[in-house]
């Protein structure tokens, strides 16, 4: 039997089954520590048949007390600009790299601060989002955020270099089509948010006509 000392997913994943039978083995994951402080697995949601999946970092608050990805300030901004692109957010598949909220605390009670998660953490959950993309076969990948591109594409990923461009990569042992952008949570915290919420459309604009 695994250990969490193993760091990987991968015993926890079934061989048969769609995404039901992925959400339901997810929810008892072990294969790295997160699961101890996070409330719940927050898998991915959305149809087995979404034409697009969109991949971000890791739950966040909101995220981790429903049990569902997106569902947060963030989630309502990628929400209205995937609309305001042209996608349908109802026929998106959205998931994130890694499947347990990271957090901080600086006192008991006190808010839980977003961490980001190790480049250990991101493999360990890896064998997660490689059974999404094959039970779902997405004609493109959304990209959300520089964590999520390190998880699919490698530690040299730059979402700055590549952003709003579309990319051909193999993925868990699969041709993939691959738009990054930033993560909407970034644009909320800008300086300058609706500067920040116009590259993220227009990024998605490049997402929606390669879709088309």
């Amino acid at each position: 039997m695994a250990t969490e000392d193993d760091y990987t997913a991968q015993p926890f994943v079934p061989d048969r089954g769609g995404l039901p039978a992925l959400r339901r083995a997810a929810a008892e994951c072990r294969g790295c520590p997160l699961h101890r402080a996070a409330t719940q697995t927050v898998f991915g949601a959305g149809k087995a048949s979404a034409r697009v999946m969109l991949v971000g970092e890791q739950p966040g608050d909101q995220e981790d007390r429903q049990g569902k990805p997106f569902v947060g300030p963030a989630g309502h901004l990628l929400d209205r600009a995937l609309a305001e692109a042209g996608i349908d957010p109802a026929d998106a598949y959205v998931t994130n790299a890694v499947k347990h909220f990271k957090f901080t605390r600086t006192e008991p009670r006190k808010r839980r601060i977003h961490k980001a998660p190790t480049l250990r953490e991101m493999t360990a959950c890896g064998p997660w989002l490689a059974a999404e993309l094959e039970r779902v076969e997405p004609e493109l990948i959304v990209v959300l955020g520089a964590t999520a591109g390190k998880a699919l594409l490698g530690s040299s990923f730059r979402v700055t270099q590549v952003r709003g461009t579309v990319l051909e990569e193999e993925i868990h042992g699969r041709p993939e089509r691959l738009v990054p952008t930033v993560h909407p949570s970034a644009v909320l915290r800008a300086d300058d948010r609706d500067a920040a919420y116009r590259g993220l459309l227009s990024d998605l604009k490049v997402a929606a006509r390669a879709l088309a």
